[in-house]
């Protein structure tokens, strides 16, 4: 989601509202986890929007449940997410962007695995109440508990060949960040502040999303 020219609310509803929602976000996040750990399929599905897109072709809630369904089904015997800091703007009063953090570990057999990973959201307020609109994941890596994921193709799944994570692909930032070799005697320049409510969006640069890889 694109940011705009979001001024922070000037009337005292206004301000509550955002205050409000933040917190409404934040517990949507919340219950993300929660449900996706205990298995509750219909709590999990209903934080996303009634008409939420699965794959290419396919639309609303009961084919997401369907797809979560068989994937934990055939990837985990278990699992639990922990959730780390929370950044959400707002383009507008029902329409807002998030970065989650989330350290998750997953039995998988005879294995266990630990994560290090962000989620890109969007949400979006729907008579009243705040959906998930898209969650993207962004993986940085997935191992077993006993092998450091040090090197590149940091995704390695029992019985898959490993492969890279977007954890990274999400913000230029960090090629830019590698690719430089910046004169020690000369002073960098710093650009401007990011605009209110377009920190996230200022990150990302304007790329798109990366592709998002099923695991």
């Amino acid at each position: 989601m694109a940011g705009g020219n979001m001024a922070w609310p000037a009337s005292l509803e206004e301000r509550v509202d955002r205050l409000e929602s933040l917190d409404a976000i934040r517990q949507l996040a919340g219950r993300y986890s929660l449900s996706l750990d205990m298995r509750d399929m219909d709590a999990h599905v209903n934080l996303f929007a009634p008409d939420i897109r699965v794959g290419k072709d396919k639309v609303g809630r009961a084919h997401f449940k369907a797809w979560q369904t068989d994937t934990l089904r055939e990837q985990f015997t278990g699992t639990s997410h922990h959730l780390g800091q929370h950044l959400i703007e707002f383009a507008d009063a029902d329409h807002a962007t998030g970065v989650v953090y989330s350290k998750n570990e997953h039995e998988c057999g005879a294995e266990w695995v630990i994560m290090q990973m962000l989620y890109w959201d969007d949400y979006e307020r729907i008579d009243g109440q705040w959906y998930f609109r898209r969650r993207l994941p962004c993986y940085w890596y997935a191992t077993d508990l006993n092998k450091p994921p040090i090197g590149d193709m940091k995704m390695r799944w029992p019985g898959r060949q490993p492969y890279s994570g977007t954890f990274h692909e999400l913000f230029p930032s960090w090629k830019e960040f590698w690719a430089q070799r910046p004169d020690k005697d000369t002073l960098p320049e710093v650009a401007p502040p990011a605009p209110l409510e377009q920190f996230l969006v200022t990150m990302r640069r304007g790329t798109p999303a990366p592709k998002m890889r099923v695991r």
